[in-house]
Order: C-alpha cells, then structure tokens, then sequence
C-alpha cells in the first residue's frame, strides 16, 4: 500500500491530517473551529464553492431567506458573538446571512484552512494503515485519519428528468444553482416548476418582475406567512439579555426553537377555542403553526383534519378566483407531514393578471419542455426563462456523491441502496473515523439546523478528545446498535401520520429513492435526543466499536455494548 506521494505505508502511518472536514456553511466552520482551537488538531477543509457559506453561498434566487427567526438561526458557542451581532429582519435575507458567515470566517481566522473550489469526488478508507484518502476534482489527493463531511442534508439538486430539458432555447436555472450577478426577469414569460418552499418564497419576487408567470404544481402546499420584519429593538434588547435562557430552552426543545406544543389535544377544545388559537398563531406567522400547536396534530388524522381546514379557509379567503384556490388547496395528505413553507404574499400572488397556474391533477402534467416552453396537458406555454424549483436529493444524495468507500471498499452508496443506515445519524458501521454532521437518522432538517449542527459538533469534538486521552485508534459503529437504531427511527415514525405522505422526508421526490424516513422524529426531539447522544458517552459510547493500536503494531478491538 502507498500513500498519495508514491512512498510505502504501514499501520500508524503519519496522515497528512488529523481530519479533513468536507464542506464549509455553518457545521464545516465551526467543525473546523471546534478541532482546530479546542483539541489542536491539524486539520483542512474542502469546499467546492469559492467562498464560505454552504447552503447560503449556493441558493441565491429571489427571495431566498432563512425561515427560522434570526436570533435563534446563529451560532450559539460564543457569547459575546451574539452579543454583538445585530440582525436587521426577523428573517434575513441570503446575503445577510452569508455577511454574518463571512464575519465569522473572519472572527475566528478559519480561512486559511479552508481550501476553496475543490469538490470531493472520492473518500477511501486504507484497510492496512486505517487512514482516508480524500481526493478532489483539482487532483489533490490527502490522507486523514478523521473524516467529517459536513455538506449539509440539502446540497445536492433534484433536477428532474424531463424530456427535452436540453433542447430548451431560452435560459433555465435550478434554484440551488443561481448565478451570483442575478437574473433580469424583466418583459420575460417565466416558467417556475415546483411549489415547495424555495418556490413559495421565490414566485411572488418573479411574479413583481416578469412580463408573464407561469407556476407548474404538482402538490399544493399548507403555507402560512411568514409576517417578516424589522424587530422592535426592546425585543432584540431583552432577547440579548436573556441568550442563557435561549440557548437552553432551544436546546431542550422539540424542533430546537424557542416553541413549545400547546399540552393538550385539540379534540378536547371547543371550536370558539381553537379558532382563537389558530388566528393568534395565523397573526404571529413564523412555525408557530407548525411546530407548536396541539399536540395531537402528527398522531391523528381527525385533529389534523380540524387543523388543516383552518389552513384551507385561509386559501379560499385569499385567492379570489375559486378554481384556482381550489387548486392552490391541499387535498392528498395531513397538514404538517411535508415542509412548511413560510410565505410573503404567495396565495395573494395568484390574484396577479400576469400569473396563471397549471396544476397536474387539472391540466395535465408536463410532458416535455420543447425549444419554446413547457408542454403539459397537450397545451405548449411559451416561455423565456424557466426556473426549476424541485427541491433536492435530501439527507442521502449529498454523502453518497462523495464516493465513499469503507472497510473492504465497499461504496457507502452501495451500502444504502437500500435507505440509509447509522447509527445515532453520527456514524457508520464498516466506516471507520467518519462522522457525518446532522446525517441521515438525526433530527437535522426536522430542527432548526444551528441547533443540531452545534450539538453534532461539540459531541463529535468530545469523542476525538476521548480517543486520544485513551489512545484509541478507530471508531465506528457496531452492526447491531445501528440496526437497533434504524428499527427505533422507523418505529417511532410509524407512529405518526408522517410515513403516509410522499415527501422529501420519505425521499418520494426522487425517482427509484427507497421509500424510507430520512431524519429522526424522536419522542422528545432535539431535546431528547442530545440526551440519548450524551448518555451514550457516559456509557463509554456505548454501541460503538474502537481499535487501539498496541506495542508492535498489535491491534486491539474494544466493544463498548
């Protein structure tokens, strides 16, 4: 075996690095801080863009904005960070965002050990001498004896496979992939296929601009606004007053927002009651509607029914021609079990002369897009610039693009094949020293991501430390605790009206996907689950198997069931 300058390798060969992290948005740069300056690792990270950001660095189309309140979307690790930060909404925009990601580059010196524009295309695992080689689009090839990909569940686009994509003569832009100096929609006919969140937030921005818009829908969306704004600042005042109390009810809580369930059933009140509820949660906006109303909402359908009727009365109320709302009307699963969409104006945009809506269950579905436009439902839209707003790979696309290969060689994308498999959503059996930053099996995208991200990294930091106190030299995860673990999301899931509806949770946008729930619902959320992450530690990472390399090159396997 040879290491990547053509020289042998042994067992306890010198890396090149300590850890190589994959990705540079919010869970690379504070991976980075966290080994660099706590545990004096050396360690590089690899991020294919030419800047710092991640998801913010990527997602530029109109009105891309973060839908958690600012306040709690940051980092939390260092207080006098957010003592001195100053958001100017209440959900900023994507340049805000990316502004306070850059100042945190700069604030804690991460720059120079990031290595801009290289995409990783392979990470192999050397049986022999238990490091990593990590190879990039540029040609580099480094060895590691860590490996953290930190790319984010939502990085890899769904571009969807329709006929004649490529014979289109107009312009056509995925959302995840924006140009950085903008698009002029100006006197153009605009085509938007999709109505998930980014189009929720993207339709009303074109509709402003364009000559004509087009909206192409498949499923219609539960939205509820987003009532975005300047924050009065004595709430900013007594928020930074009170960051101690954020931080750990944030961290205690179900989503990682500083929400809480309303503690009873919505079947016990009367209908004066919850129509009060309901129009209190309406006027606040934000995931209130979502994440904090009667508990009962995710297990039974006749509750969520009576939610979910709030929310179509909205629509009906909104949109003024009836056909049209009733297209724009969710019919086909319970309110909550797909993404909520926070909105500005959305429902209003349709009342527009210049937006008509083609719905799939109506008109027809698209059937191909021609060298003029879109063809659906044997009618052919004629366009100038098509925008695709299909989401993406969720949870799994991003970590199995990577070209990781474990113990034997074994390709992680062909371990998966099947849906993912970790244990705790932080580790993979056969996949020795990688940890995977709010991976598939962890709350991640079903919780404010800060907030799991910062958890994921202050766990995984306290686990490298622990290895080397006590001079281990691999961990990974034992079969039967990431069978126990996949059987547990599962059961939990099944539990709720979750599994029944085709989302990117079930990973149902993705042709040939297995139909699997990608992220962990557990029975106390977030909360709960930093409390079973740090009672496996306690427990001497209980469900984890290490190697300690001993005199003479000896490896010991220790089980920690």
């Amino acid at each position: 075996m040879t290491n990547v300058q053509g020289q042998p390798q042994t067992a306890g060969a010198k890396a090149d690095f300590d850890a190589v992290i994959i990705g540079a948005g919010f869970s690379g740069m504070y991976m980075l801080h966290s080994l660099r300056d706590k545990l004096d690792l050396n360690v590089t990270v690899l991020e294919a863009g030419d800047g710092v950001g991640g998801t913010w660095y990527w997602n530029r189309y109109p009105g891309a904005r973060c839908d958690s309140d600012s306040y709690i979307y940051c980092y939390t690790f260092d207080k006098n960070l957010l003592q001195e930060w100053n958001w100017s909404e209440r959900y900023p925009e994507q340049d805000e965002i990316l502004r306070y990601l850059e100042h945190c580059a700069e604030r804690f010196d991460l720059k120079p050990d990031i290595q801009f524009g290289k995409r990783v295309v392979e990470v192999v695992l050397d049986d022999d001498t238990e490091l990593w080689t990590v190879r990039t689009d540029k040609g580099d090839a480094v060895t590691a004896r860590f490996v953290i990909p930190a790319v984010g569940a939502l990085s890899t686009a769904n571009m969807p496979p329709i006929k004649g994509l490529s014979s289109f003569a107009g312009k056509c832009y995925h959302t995840s992939q924006w140009p950085h100096d903008g698009v002029d929609f100006t006197a153009k006919r605009v085509g938007v296929i999709g109505t998930g969140a980014t189009a929720v937030q993207a339709i009303p921005e074109i509709a402003q601009q364009a000559k004509h818009l087009t909206v192409f829908q498949r499923t219609p969306n539960f939205c509820v606004p987003a009532r975005n704004g300047r924050v009065d600042p004595e709430v900013t005042r007594a928020r930074k007053a009170d960051y101690d109390g954020i931080r750990q009810r944030i961290k205690d809580s179900f989503f990682g927002f500083d929400l809480n369930f309303i503690p009873k059933a919505v079947l016990e009140t009367t209908p004066e009651e919850r129509e009060q509820e309901f129009d209190r949660m309406w006027d606040a906006g934000g995931f209130a509607f979502w994440l904090a109303n009667y508990q009962d909402m995710f297990f039974s359908k006749e509750a969520n029914d009576v939610i979910a009727d709030y929310l179509k009365r909205k629509i009906r109320s909104i949109v003024n021609d009836p056909v049209t709302a009733d297209k724009l009307t969710p019919k086909t699963y319970p309110y909550g079990t797909k993404r909520q969409p926070l909105d500005t104006n959305y429902f209003e945009t349709f009342n527009k002369k210049n937006v008509a809506l083609v719905d799939a269950s109506t008109d027809g579905t698209i059937e191909e897009i021609t060298p003029n436009g879109i063809r659906a439902g044997g009618r052919e839209y004629p366009l100038d610039i098509i925008v695709v707003a299909t989401g993406f790979d969720a949870m799994t696309g991003p970590l199995k693009n990577l070209g990781i290969k474990g113990r034997g060689g074994r390709p992680l994308a062909q371990e998966w094949e099947d849906g993912p498999q970790t244990y705790l959503g932080l580790a993979i059996a056969g996949y020795p020293n990688l940890f995977t930053i709010t991976g598939p099996q962890s709350p991640s995208v079903l919780s404010n991501m800060p907030v799991s991200i910062e958890q994921h990294v202050e766990w995984i930091t306290e686990c490298i430390a622990h290895m080397r106190r006590n001079k281990l030299t691999t961990i990974e995860a034992s079969p039967q605790a990431q069978d126990a673990w996949g059987a547990h999301v599962a059961e939990v899931v099944n539990s709720t009206l979750m599994p029944g509806t085709n989302s990117w949770y079930m990973g149902a946008n993705i042709e040939g996907k297995p139909r699997r729930f990608l992220p962990y619902l557990g029975p106390e959320g977030v909360g709960g689950y930093r409390r079973k992450c740090a009672e496996v530690a306690e427990n001497g990472y209980e469900g984890f198997v290490f190697t300690s390399q001993g005199q003479g090159g000896t490896v010991h396997t220790i089980a920690a069931e």
